[in-house]
């Protein structure tokens, strides 16, 4: 990831193998300039309907109204899983400390990967310390597409406090030397740089450092190489820049 703030990610991904069932859906009907009446949507999410509470979630997917919210909330209950997932990205877009715990409840029970893949990433947008453990483990443990934003979201949650980053920088390291996805990795070496920035230069950055360059040294993906080049750069960290400057010098990058 080349972006250089923490604003809301954007859950759209190119790459098949991380799709939503949400990207097969023909879009809520709207015409470009004009999104959805937002007060349409509310009366829809109450609809005893399970079709029109997941159009109305999805609509809610592209904008903002914090009355949503206890609907959305309810949603992450529905038996359909599309419902679920149309839910979680809602959330995503709406962020509230009041969903945090009901979408980590979902993470641990739901069964269905595209449901978590969007759990996570409403997590990392809630920005609340209490997803740290459930974006770490999904980190660890979860199926590529979830990890992905796993490690994107923990830059957004560690970043809030100086133990968090501490506590997620070891498992972002991992990632990034051991995971066999390149983009989750790449998301490992974005992560890792956005939170060195608000670290002192103690051991815990200088193993982070280090695993950059390892990274751009020794990846075999060019996406991952450039990620770390691009982390390394930003932070300016003058081992990083020695290294990138080498590279350069002989030809490699």
């Amino acid at each position: 990831m080349n972006e250089d703030d923490l604003s809301v990610l954007d859950f759209d991904f190119d790459d098949s193998e991380f799709e939503s069932p949400l990207d097969k859906l023909d879009p809520v009907e709207a015409s470009e300039a004009q999104k959805p009446n937002s007060e349409a949507m509310l009366v829809l999410l109450q609809s005893s309907e399970t079709q029109q509470r997941m159009v109305a979630a999805r609509a809610f997917s592209e904008i903002q109204d914090e009355r949503a919210i206890p609907y959305l909330i309810e949603m992450l209950e529905e038996v359909c899983p599309l419902a679920r997932v149309s839910a979680a990205y809602a959330l995503g877009r709406n962020p509230s400390h009041d969903a945090v715990d009901p979408l980590i409840h979902r993470y641990h029970r739901d069964w269905n990967g595209y449901v978590r893949k969007g759990v996570v990433w409403a997590l990392g947008n809630c920005r609340d310390r209490r997803s740290l453990e459930p974006l770490t483990q999904a980190l660890q443990n979860d199926i590529s597409a979830v990890r992905l934003w796993a490690a994107s979201g923990l830059a957004q949650i560690a970043k809030l406090d100086y133990d968090d980053m501490i506590k997620a920088i070891p498992p972002l390291i991992q990632g990034l030397r051991r995971d066999p996805i390149a983009a989750v990795r790449s998301n490992c070496a974005w992560a890792i740089g956005q939170l060195c920035r608000e670290l002192p230069s103690n051991v815990v950055y200088a193993t982070a450092i280090d695993a950059l360059i390892e990274a751009l040294v020794e990846d075999p993906d060019v996406g991952v190489t450039e990620d770390a080049r691009a982390a390394l750069l930003r932070l300016g960290d003058p081992q990083g820049l020695q290294m990138i400057e080498q590279l350069e010098l002989e030809g490699i990058i």
